[in-house]
């Protein structure tokens, strides 16, 4: 024979814990640890400490603007073929500026992210890049933009 179960009371206080008493779940990390900081956002970051290092020993620098695009647009002919006639995806461009809007360097993300494996590759990748668009856009060479330049 089977008893009823008898009905549950209603519990008169409120629940300010998880139904094992430990308390509610907290984020996963703080932000300030790079766990939560987006490739995207680190990507940016990298381009940033590159610039600012240039910055420092060429102070004109500072009316350029410093972009960072995911990839190149093809509807501009942005592609070029390369020695072999092979089509290159270039890593970065310089965008000249009119009266009205300034000088931009745009540093390509998914083509840099793909050549390169680890952070110290991609910040060394990155730099060069940012050094070769400077070069051209002040029409020097890029030894002469960053002395460190191709020596890593």
């Amino acid at each position: 024979m089977n008893s009823p179960v008898p009905p549950r009371r209603p519990d008169s206080r409120p629940r300010s814990r998880d139904r094992h008493g430990r308390g509610m779940r907290g984020p996963v990390a703080p932000p300030q640890v790079p766990l939560a900081v987006s490739r995207a956002d680190a990507f940016d970051d990298l381009v940033r400490d590159s610039v600012s290092r240039l910055e420092r020993r060429w102070p004109q620098l500072a009316s350029v603007d410093f972009a960072v695009q995911e990839v190149p647009r093809t509807d501009n002919g942005e592609l070029h073929e390369d020695m072999e006639g092979d089509l290159a995806v270039p890593l970065g461009r310089i965008a000249e500026g009119d009266g009205k809007r300034p000088d931009r360097v745009i540093v390509f993300r998914r083509p840099v992210e793909i050549r390169t494996r680890t952070r110290d590759e991609r910040a060394l990748l990155v730099h060069e890049v940012v050094v070769e668009q400077v070069a051209e856009l002040l029409g020097l060479a890029p030894e002469s933009v960053d002395p460190r330049y191709g020596q890593d």
